[in-house]
């Protein structure tokens, strides 16, 4: 079983169905993961020319279809890791497997705008890696106050004529090196205490509309990209108390592999990496956790024919 459809679920599950693990895809309602959220993907190697991110999550399960992958559009209501066999209980059904990878991703904390739906992936994003590159030339904004959000404001630096950090407060919780880089930032601007109460456009982001925290006072923000920095949340609600997390939730995964603390369970992508978090590297560890399982099912039957 996979539980998550986003790159790292289907790659697994294009490895496994190719060695004959007959893998059934648990992928949501809200299957493709975060992808399925972006505009043009330009950074995945294979497409000089990008492609938008929902087509990609749509070739993505072709190919795994093509290879005999079952998928249950539905989300799990209960994941039973007592196993082996493990089970899923989804809508009154119940699956099982003998192995588990898990890819049920992470979500970005957003800020809860009005308009923010509609103008995510016009303007408004959660990952200035895949994104920044579209700004070049233009001023930006940074909301957050940790380490991601300088970490993400300095990296926007090398695109942007201009990136102001939008910060509830008047001074920063991010490290004190990863504030002197920012503060030493000509292209770094700082917003203090102001919170982000919308944003604006009618085709894309035009501008933000700030709050003051002390006085109250509202004011406009013409950018013509915002970054909401503020944080992931691993979706792994489903299986606390049953495998070893680290303080933020996210899966522990033991190094150099996609084993969890649960013999024959793997979690891959964003669920058990909060470092890196693109689709290249999801898609590379989802095909590492199906060769492991592979590997452990082949030597689990040659341990039972062994007795």
């Amino acid at each position: 079983m996979i539980v998550g459809s986003g790159p790292a679920g289907l790659t697994a599950a294009v490895y496994a169905a190719r060695a004959n693990l007959r893998p059934v895809v648990i992928e949501g309602l809200g299957a493709g993961g975060q992808l399925m959220l972006t505009t043009d993907v330009e950074n995945y190697p294979g497409f000089p020319e990008g492609i938008m991110g929902p087509d990609l999550m749509v070739r993505f399960r072709e190919q795994a279809e093509r290879f005999g992958t079952e998928f249950v559009t539905a989300d799990a209501d209960r994941v039973d890791l007592a196993g082996p066999p493990f089970t899923a209980d989804v809508g009154g059904t119940e699956y099982t497997g003998r192995s588990l990878i898990i890819t049920t991703g992470a979500s970005a904390r957003m800020l809860g705008l009005p308009n923010e739906h509609r103008l995510l992936g016009h303007g408004l994003s959660t990952c200035a890696t895949c994104d920044g590159f579209f700004f070049r030339e233009q001023e930006i904004a940074v909301v957050g106050g940790g380490d991601s959000a300088i970490e993400e404001a300095l990296f926007l630096t090398k695109f942007a004529s201009k990136v102001t950090l939008v910060h509830r407060r008047e001074e920063l919780r991010a490290s004190k090196i990863m504030q002197d880089r920012a503060f030493a930032n000509p292209k770094v601007a700082f917003h203090w205490n102001a919170v982000v109460e919308d944003v604006y456009g009618d085709t894309k982001l035009e501008g933000a509309l700030l709050r003051d925290t002390v006085t109250g006072a509202t004011s406009e923000l013409p950018v013509s990209g915002l970054f909401v920095a503020i944080g992931h949340t691993p979706n792994t609600e489903l299986f606390k108390g049953q495998l070893e997390m680290d303080e933020n939730g996210y899966i522990i995964t033991q190094p150099g592999s996609t084993r969890t603390s649960v013999d024959g369970v793997y979690a891959a992508g964003d669920v058990q990496d909060h470092v890196y978090r693109q689709a290249i590297t999801a898609s590379g560890t989802g095909c590492m956790a199906a060769i492991e399982v592979e590997r452990w099912l082949a030597e689990a039957a040659h341990a039972a024919e062994s007795r």
